[in-house]
């Protein structure tokens, strides 16, 4: 504005000097190019505040331009979100400017092919990133196989150790190898145990394979077929002990749970041949296995434990339970005697008529089985008590099951056993002093707790 005034004043003054003829003429012609310069002057040193300037774009998009080019301009790199241009900032080429009407200010971002190109070269930066430089490829094919070496070494060392298969298979061939079933191998071993060549050792041998393959019901009805029950019966009539005691591991074996085999059993006259071991022999082992014996056959098999009653067979317990002095035998009976008491008091419930076409035999069976009342009178109401006695927890335990389902018919004779009220007190003193130790380990089902409560169930009933 000043060089304006300026320009107008020096005029001013020349046109009073100078006002005649031809030299008037050059005096405007003059004035003319001298206000026009001063115009131009005054346009460049007075650029707008406001104007928008766009500097040229490099390659990359990110070169300033430098002040030989626009000036001293401060130079706004756009980004894909609209942002706000301030006065006198420059642009690069091919951006986006736009005015928002709301605001009256100037926004700019990227125009279109920019944001194409920033947004490839950003990818291709991303993906160079999760590149592999060559070195790195070649030290991983290098690695890979180093370890397939290693693994084809170590699979070589261990094939070293072990024959070939085909070569297996030849030997084999060679051998005529014989895969046997259990039922030729049974044949095999009653054959061998029936001959007169075998010794004594062989035929303890062969027991103990029977007895590991009559586990399987199968097998124990298969070798009643074949007549090794009694092969195992003339085994428990044996002058040797360890015959003995290996023919009735066998018999017991192959009687549990197994009802096709307990019926052969006493048809073949097993019951009367067990009974008659326990009541003569002397052996200790023998009489546990025969126990073993006698247990699997009379349980759930209501017809052999009514022959058993008929042919004594509590009087025999009761002086092997006198004999005992060690309570294993007195435990075997005892829990024999209770599971036989209380499988006649559940099967009425156990059985289902609709599904059990025996139904009613069965109970017909245990209503003759007079097990109870046959206990009152052999005096076992006395003999179990003594049980109590033993330094044994599961001993004591056996008695008092034994003692609660007995209560019916011995009830009487509990009140007046003065030792077994005595004992009973004692027992469950320590075993509630027993209880709570485990409690405050942190049991919660306490074993001596259980016994407790047995105690205390029958106290109840002798009330």
């Amino acid at each position: 504005m000043l060089m304006w005034l300026c320009c107008v004043s020096v005029t001013m003054r020349l046109a009073c000097c100078r006002v005649g003829g031809a030299s008037f003429s050059r005096f405007i012609l003059a004035a003319v190019l001298l206000l026009h310069r001063c115009h131009i002057a005054s346009s460049l040193q007075q650029r707008s505040e406001g104007a928008l300037t766009v500097v040229k774009n490099t390659e990359d998009g990110d070169e300033e331009a430098t002040v030989d080019d626009v000036g001293d301009l401060e130079v706004v790199q756009p980004s894909e979100q609209w942002q706000t241009l301030k006065p006198g900032q420059a642009v690069p080429a091919g951006s986006h400017v736009r005015l928002n009407m709301q605001t009256g200010e100037r926004e700019v971002r990227l125009g279109e092919e920019q944001l194409k190109y920033w947004t490839q070269k950003h990818r291709e930066k991303e993906d160079a990133g999760t590149s592999f430089s060559p070195d790195e490829l070649k030290r991983a094919m290098r690695k890979i196989k180093e370890d397939t070496s290693k693994d084809t070494n170590h699979q070589d060392s261990v094939a070293s150790k072990y024959r070939p298969l085909e070569e297996l298979k030849r030997d084999m061939a060679q051998l005529d190898m014989l895969v046997e079933t259990d039922v030729q191998i049974m044949r095999r071993l009653l054959d061998q145990f029936n001959s007169s060549n075998t010794t004594t050792e062989q035929r303890l041998s062969i027991l103990l394979e029977l007895e590991y393959l009559v586990h399987q019901v199968d097998n124990a009805q298969t070798l009643c077929s074949m007549g090794g029950l009694q092969f195992i019966l003339e085994g428990l009539n044996s002058s040797d002990i360890r015959l003995q005691e290996s023919s009735a591991f066998v018999l017991g074996s192959a009687l549990a749970s197994n009802p096709a085999v307990q019926v052969r059993a006493v048809e073949s006259g097993a019951l009367q041949t067990l009974l008659t071991t326990l009541a003569n022999v002397q052996s200790f082992g023998v009489k546990k296995k025969v126990l073993f014996a006698v247990g699997s056959l009379l349980r759930h098999f209501p017809y052999a434990q009514r022959h058993f009653l008929s042919h004594g067979g509590l009087q025999i317990l009761s002086e092997l339970f006198r004999a005992d002095g060690s309570g294993i035998l007195r435990t075997r009976i005892v829990t024999m005697l209770y599971d036989m008491i209380s499988e006649k008091e559940l099967m009425p419930q156990a059985l289902d008529p609709v599904q059990d076409p025996s139904h009613e035999e069965r109970l017909r069976q245990y209503s003759e089985v007079s097990l109870q009342g046959e206990l009152l009178e052999k005096g076992w109401c006395s003999l179990v008590p003594q049980l109590l006695q033993s330094t044994e927890h599961d001993y004591r335990e056996k008695a008092l099951l034994a003692l609660l389902v007995m209560a019916s018919v011995c009830l009487d004779q509990y009140r007046l056993d003065s030792s077994l009220l005595d004992s009973l007190l004692v027992l469950r003193l320590q075993y509630q002093e027993m209880a709570q130790s485990e409690m405050f380990l942190g049991e919660e089902n306490s074993y001596f707790t259980e016994i407790v409560e047995l105690i205390d169930a029958l106290q109840v009933k002798m009330k």
